[in-house]
């Protein structure tokens, strides 16, 4: 699924992976997520010093752009160019200084190449491939983090599948922070964050509903050990 914040006024559970899907999906609304960062995004990332962020899954950009007021310079990956185009407006219009440290990418994660580039932070919210493509997106994240970088993987927990909150019945598109902590090479991270945090959501009839995220944050290590 193209990342997003969790805050869309418009859902949709309809299980999807391909292009033509997110492509209308974002051209059919004016706007699907709420372009606020996500909340696990500012409490595990404002104390680090800025430097070269890589958003995967970056839907509207809510999360990059705010990565770039802080003073990162982001790179916006997603599947859907039409969220892209949504990503470079907003940048132009939060004005020249953060317009210049935003660019985009239009790339599948299984697909995607960093091309030897490293970044201080690599993060993606909400991204949910079945196990097998779960498994390269993983890889390919942790790779392209510089050593002292912060990876940070947040995603919807499976024990929301129990909860009124409208998630996609879909148990494999759902992981635990375990199975992101298994893909990262043993003796390179140094892992500072692994749990199902607690959050309040509201379901579709306007009720609050305790949810979960997974949330992961590891460090890579300077040198492996």
């Amino acid at each position: 699924m193209s990342g997003h914040d969790g805050h869309g006024p418009h859902g949709s559970h309809e299980v999807r992976h391909d292009r033509e899907f997110w492509e209308e999906r974002y051209r059919s609304v004016s706007q699907v997520w709420s372009g606020r960062p996500n909340v696990q995004l500012v409490d595990e990332v404002s104390d680090l010093p800025p430097g070269a962020a890589l958003d995967m899954a970056c839907g509207e950009g809510g999360d990059a752009l705010w990565l770039a007021a802080r003073g990162w310079r982001v790179t916006g990956v997603d599947l859907a160019q039409a969220a892209l185009d949504r990503v470079e407006q907003a940048a132009a219009a939060a004005g020249p200084d953060i317009a210049a440290r935003v660019r985009t990418v239009r790339s599948d994660v299984t697909g995607w190449d960093a091309g030897g580039e490293r970044y201080d932070l690599v993060t993606t919210h909400f991204l949910h491939l079945p196990p097998a493509d779960r498994a390269v997106a993983f890889a390919r994240l942790s790779d392209a983090v510089a050593p002292g970088g912060t990876l940070l993987v947040v995603a919807h927990h499976a024990s929301d599948l129990g909860t009124t909150i409208g998630r996609p019945d879909v148990p494999d598109l759902f992981f635990a922070p375990e199975d992101v902590v298994a893909a990262l090479r043993p003796g390179e991270w140094d892992l500072r964050v692994a749990e199902a945090r607690p959050r309040t959501a509201q379901d579709p009839d306007g009720r609050d509903v305790t949810i979960r995220d997974t949330v992961v944050r590891a460090v890579r290590r300077a040198t492996a050990g």
